[in-house]
């Protein structure tokens, strides 16, 4: 990188935000972007463009010339035939002039395609390369190209324009009657939130291919909730990621691969830098103490300030002398003493008006002049039109302009861009630059290593969806730090374009717009363009995805309504029900997600039912105290506001009774939900998502019945992480469980194993409803996951009983809740995960090698005999009374039962490892392997006993 200094420096020193750019990549990552400082509790870091324009003011040749390369790459991915020699020769001539060093040629180098350069000024070396992209043997008019607001809608319409496809950006805009086809978020911006606004959405509805076009990919995750969204609304084969820079870590690039596998579509990536960044240990709290620091240091530094790093900085942070805050006004102060002159070249009332690209465009090249296109066409801009209105904004210009910014509003880019490049052409001796207004609140500080020197700040114009609000633009003032690149120098004439349309008065008066920029420039023009904006009864209104309906009893399962909402879809019609010894082989071979099909139901015999009344009638009250310790835990946990949501089916009864005891005890009524979790599936999103639209995430406390392993806990974990990452929502990973014998949860009744009597049973004591189905051809991508509710075993339904007998014991037990409660509120809950690293030596000493197929705990050995084919019972000897119906169960399966002395819990139970040992992979799929297993004739005679 020969630019210097970087404008990236003083973050990477000050917050060890460090940027490293993969050799192969067009350009290097450094030369794309600098770094500043975000106000914003999401994000530290700002990754500020060099060739975006957006913050900083940019030759707008170069911003037409990394866009269209962009294209020209976003077109080879689509299947043109596109020589790598001119792509990497155009990205040569960008190149030169990032480094500075566009002047230096002495007609002896190449371009890249076997010419000759010689010396040339930038805009002579830009213009060049653009020629060589539009020579290309790019056409794809039937794709579909869509950027990002606000940062992309300029670049998106750049790469529509080389592919020749219709185009649309998301927006914040708020038209009146306009119809969103979709909605996506962007989980670390300022203003999250983005819609699509087409007024034909059947354009959206082909199974055309989809170019997404963004400015940075740096986890990707807007990327893949644009793409979810989508594809739910009409699927699409491919999907082209077209980015300025691409910094995904090898996680972040396996969930594409991961999303493109579960949709069956293929997913590609391009970008003009790639590379990866890392983040200083914790960043965030680390730029707030700087944050902080800056508002705090002095109006100027002193000649003598100590350095970064020296005894004038603690905590790794710069001393607050060593930099200078700035704004857009104190920076420019003695720059422009007098406000400077406002002039207005109103075109408003000029027919036909602009159509914004938010509605949808069809884009394309022209010949004589890219990104252009006949009048005729909506949104368009034609050469004629744009030296028409370049020859008006010079003569409207002062006769001593200096150097001069264009500056568009927002989400509109690409029409003030193409306009700043006919002012350039009309300009010649005068320097034109352009950027834009933004959202983005970022810290300026005036020092040649930082990418954002000073700011203007003023109030909103735009009728946007989120209202008024704070708006910035940055670079736009003089800069004062010695060494910088514009060192004592600004703009002496801003040339405005807000949005077409926009009401004059609202960009004029104090606070405003024009007001700000007349504080740091001699003259402001103020080009009004008009709008083209579809009547509200022009929009054809897409097909609307019916929103997935909780569900309660009687209709759906046999608790009462008021006791738990399920959040499932009702599968009571569709046959999903095999054979254990089928659905294992399946599971096993890999033919299905466990998931996908349901155990054959069966009603327990009398001599079993004898046994559970037993179990429930010895274990009631201590299932009573620990439902008491949970919910104390959990009221602490949530400042005594929790919404209960318990994992189905287990966790179900448990969430119940928390839920009364909480009413009887403390007269709070809780909401109460039941979801769906898969064991290589994750969670149900469309539940997270009912959940996050109904609730503050933070009240949100996911309940099961016990933990074995930590299986389940880990599944929670990696779920709702990801659905931090695609929804930008963001839930606790806390789990409360009734017991915990696997130590891998901090909100728990106790860590014993001991019977709970639920686990018994199967429906019957689980309101009628089966284990959760996640089977694609039953659950469409908007649908909750599925159960089926089995009406027909009413006669031998106990899930009421259950509860009232539990219930009965609350009063008795509660002093001896409470003080469990407080006891364990000051003690030491870490998770040791003793229960993961048993089953892990457990599997190794019966050769299974897999932890799958280990199932610990009462609980899941008596899962093991009811629903998978069982291979062995290990029972602890000094539990034989507590688990009679778990050797009653496997007496009646045929299955052997080994006592274990030093077994750690009360009985473990294996799962035949019928293919291979290793048969079930992490994602709950098979890993076929050779290897000798047991006879499918042995498995299916060890599965009969319960199936009858």
């Amino acid at each position: 990188m020969k630019h210097h200094p970087w404008t990236g420096g003083f973050v990477n020193e000050a917050l060890g935000v460090r940027i490293t750019s993969d050799s192969a990549a067009l350009l290097p990552v450094e030369d794309l972007v600098g770094l500043a400082l975000r106000r914003n509790p999401r994000r530290a870091h700002l990754l500020v463009s060099r060739v975006l324009a957006k913050h900083v003011p940019t030759e707008p040749a170069l911003v037409l010339a990394a866009g269209e390369l962009l294209g020209a790459l976003a077109g080879a991915a689509l299947g043109s035939a596109v020589e790598e020699a001119v792509l990497r020769g155009v990205a040569g001539e960008l190149a030169a002039v990032l480094e500075g060093s566009a002047e230096s040629g002495d007609g002896t180098g190449t371009n890249g395609t076997g010419r000759h350069s010689a010396p040339r000024s930038p805009r002579a070396r830009l213009q060049y390369a653009r020629e060589q992209l539009w020579e290309l043997p790019i056409s794809h008019p039937d794709v579909i190209t869509i950027g990002y607001a606000e940062t992309a809608t300029g670049l998106g319409r750049l790469v529509a324009d080389m592919l020749g496809s219709y185009y649309i950006h998301s927006t914040r805009h708020a038209p009146a009657g306009a119809v969103a086809y979709g909605a996506f978020e962007e989980a670390h911006s300022h203003a999250a939130s983005h819609r699509l606004l087409p007024v034909d959405p059947s354009v959206l509805n082909t199974p055309a291919p989809v170019v997404l076009v963004d400015d940075e990919l740096s986890t990707g995750a807007t990327v893949i909730n644009t793409i979810t969204e989508l594809h739910a609304a009409a699927a699409h084969p491919l999907y082209v990621v077209a980015s300025l820079i691409d910094l995904r870590s090898d996680a972040d690039r396996a969930r594409f691969d991961a999303l493109a596998e579960e949709l069956g579509c293929s997913i590609r990536v391009v970008a003009l830098g790639t590379g990866s960044i890392e983040l200083g240990e914790d960043i965030l709290s680390r730029a707030q103490q700087l944050i902080s620091r800056l508002s705090g240091s002095p109006a100027a530094a002193g000649a003598d300030a100590a350095k970064p790093g020296t005894a004038g900085a603690d905590a790794g942070l710069p001393a607050a002398a060593d930099v200078e805050p700035t704004s857009g006004i104190e920076a420019s102060a003695a720059a422009a003493p007098e406000p400077g002159t406002v002039t207005v070249l109103d075109y408003s009332g000029a027919a036909p008006g602009l159509r914004s690209d938010r509605f949808g465009n069809r884009a394309g090249i022209s010949s004589e002049y890219l990104g252009t296109l006949p009048d005729a066409l909506p949104g368009a801009v034609s050469a004629e039109s744009l030296a028409l209105v370049a020859t008006r904004i010079s003569a409207a210009l002062p006769a001593s302009a200096g150097p001069v910014l264009v500056l568009g509003c927002e989400e509109f880019i690409h029409v003030p861009l193409t306009i700043a490049n006919a002012l350039a052409e009309a300009l010649p001796g005068t320097p034109v630059r352009f950027s834009t207004t933004t959202r983005s609140p970022i810290v300026p500080i005036d020092r040649p290593d930082y990418a954002i020197a000073n700011a203007v700040d003023f109030a909103s114009h735009d009728v946007t969806e989120d209202g008024p609000g704070p708006r910035h633009a940055y670079n736009v003032g003089p800069r004062r730090a010695a060494g910088g690149p514009d060192a004592e120098t600004g703009f002496g004439s801003i040339v405005l374009l807000p949005e077409p349309g926009t009401d004059p008065a609202s960009i004029t008066g104090p606070g405003s717009v024009t007001e700000a920029l007349r504080a740091v420039t001699a003259a402001v023009v103020v080009v009004l363009l008009a709008a083209e904006v579809p009547a509200a009864e022009a929009w054809d209104a897409p097909v609307q995805t019916p929103a997935a309906v909780p569900l309660t009893g009687p209709e759906f399962g046999s608790y009462a309504s008021e006791d738990v909402t399920w959040l499932l879809k009702d599968l009571r019609d569709a046959q999903l029900e095999a054979p254990t010894a089928e659905r294992e082989a399946a599971i096993q071979s890999g033919g299905a997600n466990y998931a996908e099909s349901l155990p054959m139901e069966y009603l327990p015999s009398a001599q079993y039912q004898d046994l559970y009344e037993e179990a429930l009638r010895r274990s009631a009250p201590r299932v009573a105290s620990a439902v008491g310790t949970v919910t104390e835990l959990a009221l602490a946990a949530r400042n005594r506001e929790p919404v209960l949501v318990s994992l189905a089916r287990a966790g179900t009864p448990i969430g119940i009774l928390m839920r009364r005891w909480a009413q009887r005890m403390h007269g709070l009524d809780l909401p109460h939900y039941t979801m769906s979790i898969v064991r290589g599936v994750g969670m149900d999103e469309t539940a997270l998502r009912y959940l996050a639209r109904t609730y503050s995430p933070e009240r949100i406390l996911f309940v099961d019945g016990w933990t074995g392993k930590g299986a389940i806990t880990r599944e929670l974990t990696a779920a709702l992480d990801r659905f931090e990452a695609t929804d930008g929502v963001r839930f606790s990973a806390d789990l409360a469980v009734l017991a915990d014998p696997g130590h891998s949860v901090e909100l728990f009744g106790t860590r014993e194993d001991y019977l709970i009597p639920s686990a018994c049973l199967n429906s019957t004591v689980s309101g009628l409803v089966s284990r959760t189905v996640f089977n694609k051809d039953l659950i469409a991508p908007h649908d909750f996951h599925g159960a089926k509710f089995y009406a027909h075993l009413a006669g031998a339904d106990v899930s009421r009983d259950f509860l009232t007998a539990i219930e009965q014991h609350f009063e008795e037990v509660r002093p001896e809740a409470e003080a469990a409660a407080v006891k364990l509120a000051a003690a030491d809950r870490t998770p040791t995960w003793v229960g993961w690293q048993a089953v892990e030596r457990l599997s190794e000493e019966y050769g299974i090698h897999n932890v799958n197929l280990v199932k610990p705990g009462v609980g899941e050995t008596t899962r093991v005999l009811l629903r998978r084919v069982p291979w062995k019972v290990l029972v602890h000897p000094g539990a034989l009374e507590d688990v009679a119906h778990v050797l009653l169960l496997a007496e009646q399966r045929g299955v052997p039962v080994e006592e274990v002395p030093e077994l750690p819990f009360s009985c473990v139970g294996l799962i035949h490892p019928r293919f291979t040992a290793g048969a079930v992979g992490a994602d709950g799929r098979a890993v076929a392997a050779a290897g000798a297993g047991a006879s499918a004739g042995a498995a299916a005679g060890a599965a009969s006993g319960a199936d009858a």
